[in-house]
Order: structure tokens, then sequence, then C-alpha cells
């Protein structure tokens, strides 16, 4: 949201109110508040009809500090609120400097001309500068909290939930508010209120509704952000690097949790509108095993359940006699089945009226259940606000459960209207956005109750600020073009930039028909990502619809993931216990590289692997190569960089690189993603510098299994092994070192 008109005017009908000054400081246990009035005081009268705000530092952790900008204090809170971690680290304050440091950050506030600044090393990472922070009241009696902080001239910024347009959302307008615009839009169904900058640091709006982000668009030098309301909550986070930063935001917000080993493989869908029934599940099923596909999830979208009944979580009987007879045959051919579903009763439903007379829908200021026809006919919305209607909606999965159904798509969630009456009576512009938060909150719980930890998987459309923490979303309905394969790919690095782990996609685009080459080209994409699905809009996404061809670089790219998988885990488990993600943009992994600082067509995959998905029927692909000699994984070929180069693939390989430096374990099996990774594993040694290298096998469970320590020095290199014993083997440049059970180590030589 803009408030000025230029650089020297405000917007007409727009009342500003700026700190001018530091007029007192005081301490309070581990926080600093500052007294801020909106003019000089000079003398007593200076102090009469004089504004103030007030502004309070406090940190919830070390190299994190929040700033609580206030202009009137007296209002009720309402939620809701995001649920943020606190370890109450040790802080000094300096009433006399005006200054709070929590580990290497400090905020320092200038007593005499206003300026809030934010310091590690000794030197200023950003500031709140004169007319930078206010309190504006407009003449449609609206009120705003605004800061804006200085933006460095080489400093990008990232984040902001998955957003579609460019990575670096330097000259952007951004509104954090969920919507269902599809791919192609300016809208997100992920919004978050937190970005990441190449100047070492992060900033997360402590504001669930909507928030406005003006990213050096209205004041190019600085990136702004305002929401309605007397008080606005913001932290400063400090890394210095892109990895930590994302590690310190979800030790705030929460950590991802890990998926199951099984989620990692390929999921097929019936799509969304076709017409299906057990026949039809069972001869994808047949027909993928007949082509030697491997294939881990069955998901049934929207018509398991009758038209105009979404969601009465029945199966429809005119399809589907024999649900739990079908979904025992599933899972006598090794499958896991996925269900999906969403927060809206239809009004046929038969829990419509169930809900309604027990409270569990949201109602109108009248006291009416608040209905649309936007979606199903005369639905209403689960209020999960109420922790009964939460249990109600659990109750109602839970069957599902018992049946046989592992895990669940949640889609929806971000249609939620702001004229309604929540149960608790949170603020509605407020919940809004936190919907979808209590929605997969309420699903992903019954599901680790249900299944127990680590075993908990979701397939989830919406999410805000803390939704990482009940995995794997997906970037929701796309076109089935290049133009549209590009734009997911940069929706998802946004979001890996906004703190979720793992991440999805349609293989292949959502809307229409695609193209074959366009199917066959999406495919590596879809399996290099961390979680893999085929479905479709209003056509069936097996491969043999579009020509053999699609089969075989299916049935290649599905066996390469299994065989990865022993690498792939190692990354899930590091995204849930460090916060850093999956898939990541570059510029995560080399900072410090100004080449990487705008790429968005290629990504990390890991910390190890570079992956530069083909995004044109020809095969042309360019991508760059940061410092050091990569290998091509599917090739061998040998690239130096820095460099960009220019290829033409086929469509059975996609440029994939290893980082020098790498010892890559390869799994014994490629005909699943779950399996013990540490027994016959391979360790594919990269470009070894002189040195140690240490690679870390892991169980399903996420433990580590196995350990390998790679020690290069001269031309002899040393692998020694711990921890669970099984046959493994060590691969350099082609040439296999075999080793037996019980033998720990092997040596070979470079030369």
């Amino acid at each position: 949201m803009k408030f000025t008109d230029g650089y020297w005017h405000v917007r007409d009908g727009v009342h500003p109110l700026y700190p001018a000054e530091v007029h007192d400081v005081t301490a309070d246990g581990d926080s600093l508040t500052v007294y801020a009035p909106t003019a000089h005081i000079g003398h007593r009268g200076d102090t009469l009809n004089r504004p103030m705000l007030t502004v309070r530092a406090e940190s919830p952790m070390p190299d994190v500090i929040g700033i609580t900008v206030s202009h009137f204090t007296g209002r009720t809170p309402r939620g809701p609120h995001f649920e943020l971690a606190s370890t109450q680290p040790p802080v000094d304050l300096s009433v006399d400097d005006a200054t709070l440091t929590s580990g290497a950050l400090s905020v320092r506030f200038n007593r005499d001309r206003w300026r809030m600044e934010f310091l590690a090393g000794g030197e200023v990472l950003t500031a709140s500068e004169r007319k930078a922070m206010a309190a504006i009241g407009t003449d449609d009696g609206a009120h705003y909290i605004r800061e804006q902080l200085r933006l460095g001239v080489d400093t990008t910024v990232y984040g902001l939930g998955e957003r579609f347009g460019p990575l670096v959302k330097n000259g952007q307008s951004v509104d954090i508010w969920n919507a269902d615009g599809g791919t192609s839009s300016e809208q997100a169904y992920k919004n978050v209120p937190f970005y990441v900058t190449s100047g070492g640091y992060g900033v997360f709006v402590d504001h669930p509704g909507l928030v406005s982000f003006e990213v050096g668009s209205e004041a190019v030098s600085r990136v702004q952000f305002s929401a309605q309301g007397h008080e606005l909550r913001y932290f400063v986070i400090y890394g210095p690097t892109p990895k930590e930063i994302l590690h310190k935001y979800t030790a705030l917000t929460g950590r991802p949790a890990l998926p199951p080993a099984w989620s990692f493989g390929l999921w097929l869908t019936t799509s969304f509108t076709t017409s299906y029934d057990e026949d039809t599940v069972m001869s994808f099923v047949d027909g993928m095993a007949e082509r030697e596909l491997p294939l881990s999830v069955f998901h049934f979208d929207t018509f398991w359940m009758r038209e105009f009944h979404w969601c009465d979580f029945e199966w429809d009987p005119r399809t589907f006699p024999d649900p739990a007879g079908m979904l025992k045959r599933l899972k006598e051919r090794g499958l896991r089945v996925s269900l999906w579903l969403n927060p809206y009763i239809a009004q046929r439903s038969a829990l419509f009226p169930e809900g309604a007379a027990a409270g569990y829908l949201v109602r109108t200021a009248s006291g009416d259940v608040w209905q649309t026809d936007r979606w199903q006919a005369g639905m209403g919305l689960v209020d999960f606000t109420n922790p009964d209607a939460c249990a109600w909606y659990a109750g109602k999965l839970r069957a599902l459960l018992e049946m046989g159904v592992d895990c669940f798509k949640s889609d929806f969630g971000e249609r939620i209207p702001t004229d309604v009456v929540w149960h608790d009576g949170s603020d509605p512009e407020r919940m809004h956005n936190y919907y979808t938060h209590l929605y997969n909150r309420t699903v992903f719980d019954l599901l680790r109750e249900h299944r127990g930890d680590g075993e908990a998987v979701l397939f989830a459309r919406s999410a805000t600020a803390g939704g990482q923490q009940y995995p794997v979303h997906w970037g929701g309905d796309c076109e089935s073009t290049f133009e549209s394969m590009a734009e997911s790919l940069r929706g998802g690095l946004s979001l890996a930039m906004s703190g979720f782990g793992y991440w999805s996609h349609d293989i292949g685009g959502f809307e229409g028909r695609p193209d074959p080459a366009v199917f066959k080209r999406w495919i590596p994409f879809g399996l290099l990502s961390s979680h893999s699905r085929l479905h479709g809009n209003h056509s069936y996404r097996v491969p043999w619809e579009f020509d053999q061809e699609a089969v075989d670089v299916l049935r290649a790219f599905t066996r390469l993931k299994a065989r990865l998988m022993p690498y792939l885990f190692g990354a899930a488990v590091t995204a849930h216990t460090e916060g850093v993600p999956v898939m990541r943009p570059m510029v995560a992994e080399f900072p410090d590289d100004p080449a990487c600082a705008y790429l968005d067509r290629q990504y990390m995959l890991g910390d190890r692997l570079l992956v530069a998905p083909v995004m044109s029927a020809s095969g042309r692909v360019s991508y760059y190569v940061p410092a050091g000699r990569w290998t091509h994984l599917l090739t061998g070929e040998v690239v130096e960089g820095p460099r960009w180069v220019t290829e033409t693939c086929g469509f059975d390989t996609v440029p994939v690189l290893v980082r020098p430096g790498t010892a890559l374990p390869l799994g014994a099996r490629d005909d699943r993603p779950d399996y013990e990774y540490h027994d016959g594993v391979t360790l594919q040694l990269y470009e070894l510098a002189e040195g140690e290298v240490r690679v870390d096998v892991p169980s399903l469970g996420g433990a580590v299994a196995t350990s390998f320590v790679v020690v290069r020095q001269g031309d002899a290199i040393r692998v020694l092994r711990t921890g669970t014993a099984a046959p493994w083997r060590v691969e350099m440049a082609g040439r296999a070192v075999g080793v037996p059970d019980d033998v720990a180590e092997a040596e070979l030589s470079v030369a």
C-alpha cells in the first residue's frame, strides 16, 4: 500500500506521524523502550497536544531482535497470533546509549534526530531513518503503522511466500493476502510476511493479516511494510548467510516435520474432473507395473465423493461400492493411498446440518451460518477456532484412516471471508491468512496421532508463516506450458526462501492437456524436486497417454530418484533439523557469487546437486556453473566454472551437475524410495580436494545409520565407515572398490 505522492508529498487524505527524536529510554527486564515524540521538544509546552510513538526492543533468541511500534496502546489485542518460540537469551542493555544487543545483533537509537539502526560486527545492516517509521491516519478513519528499512545499493530481497514472478523482489509491491489465483498472477496461495536479504539479515513481520510490502518500489531505497492498526511488531534476524537466516527464522516460527520416506516416491492421481472408478484406478496401477514404472502413492481427487456433497467424506457408492476392499487391494500392490479434501461443507452434505446445529460452522454477525455458492452449492466453512469443531472434523477423517487411507491432500483454504464471526472472537482480517494454518494443523496432527511421528504427510496448497511445520506443499494450479513450468519453479524457490523445506508441483501442468514435449521436459523437473506428483485437470496424466518416450523418460527419472534417496533423504533430514530447504535458489548456496543473485531457472537440490530444468521443446538450455570442476551426474562430463553453459538435451537427460568436493551416496535400489539406504550404498567421489569430507547416510527414521569420512592426502584417498554394517562400495571416475561387510575402510588412488 502506498501512502506518498512522490518523494516530497503524501497522498490526499493521508496524515502521517513520524518520530522526531528520542525523548526518554527505559529498561524493563530484558527489553528496552524508547519514547519518541513527533516533534522536537524544546520546552514543556512542546509536550502538549503532541503525539508520541512508543518503540519497544526485545529478543526472543540470539541474533534476533523484535521491534514493536505503537501509537495507541489501549486497544484490546485480538487473535489470532503466530505461535513463536523464545529461548529468552541474555541481552545487553544500555539506557544511556539506547542500545540492545542479542548475540551478534544490536539495535541502537540516535537520541537527537530519529534514527534506529541494526548493527552486526560494527557495521550497519539496515536502519529506520527520518520519515521511515510512521503512524498514519486517513480521512476514512483507518489507521496504519508503517515501517521502512533502508535497502543497500547491492542488496537483493527474496521470499514473501510462494510468489510466481521474479525471484528477486526488488521493485515489487506485494500484499500478504492468501488467494486462489493460480500460478500466472501476482496472487499467491502461500503468503508469508518474511523476507531474506543478501545484506546479511531477514525481516519477519509478526502480523497474520494483510501486510503490504513495497520492496524498493514506493521508496526505491527502502523496504516498506505496513498493516492496519495502532501497533505492529517485526523481527530483524541476523544471519549473516541466507541459510543461517532461514535456520534462525524456522527456529522462531517452527521447523518442518520430516515426511516419511515413501512420500518421496512418485504420486499418481485420478486428476481433477476426469471420469474414474475402481476399474480406471486399477488400470492405471496395472499400467504402471506392466511398464516397470515405480509408483509409491495413489491419490483419489475430488470425485471420490459425490457431486454437490463436498465434503461429506463418504465414498461415492456408484463408482466405489467396496472402498474398504479396494483400499486393501491397493495396499496389496504396495501402494499408499491419499484422498482429496477441503474445509468446506456443502449444503447437501449430511455434515452441514450436523455442523450447523453444533456450532461448528462459521457464522455471520446475525448468528446465521455463513454460506456461499462459490465452489459448492450453499457451502459453509468449518470453524477451526472451535476445538470441538476441530475434533469433529478430525473424527470424520479418522474413520477414513481406519479404513486404510494413509494421507490427505488438504486443498483450498484461501477464500476465507472477513464478514464473519469466529468462535474464539478472532479478528476476521487477521484470520483470513491464518485459517489455513489451523486447517492444516488439524489434519496433520490427526495423521501424526494415528500414524506416529515421521509418518504424517499432507499435500497442502495454502499456507502462511509457520505452515512449514505441516509438509508437503505443492504449487497450485498452473498451465500446461513451458512458461508456467518456469513460473512454478520461481514459486517454489520463493517459498524455499520463506522457510518451507519441501515442495512439489503438477508434472506437466494442471490446466489443459500438455503437449508431449512439455510433459516430457517437466518429468525430470518433477522427479528432481523433493516430492513428485502426476496430476492434471481435465485429462489423465499417465505417461502412455502421451507417447512411448514419455514412459521411458518417466521410468528413467523415477528410478534415478530412488537411487538418490540416501542423499535426498539426508537433505530432508537437514530441512527438518536445520530449517534449510531441500530445493533452494542458487543464491542460498552461493551468496558470495554475484552471478547467482537473480538466477531462477535453476536450483540446488540439497547442497551438492545443481539442476537446470529444460524449458523448451528443442532441448536448448542455458545455465550458470559456479567456480570449480563440476561433473554431469548423467554423462560424466566435467565443466569448469565459473561460466555460463548452453547445451541441447534430449528428452532422456537434463543438466544435473555434482558439486566439486562431493561424496555422493547412491542407494542400491531403484524400484522404491523407502529402503535401507546404507545396505549396498555406493559412495561416488567427485573432484575431492585435500582434506576431509563427511557423509551421513540416514535411516528411514531420520537417524544416522552409517557415516563415511573420506580423507584425501595427495593422490591417496582413505574412506572410513562407522555405523551399521552392510555391503558398500566406493566409485571414482568409473573405478569401483568393493568392500565386504566386515571391512570398515577402503583405500584408492587418484592417479
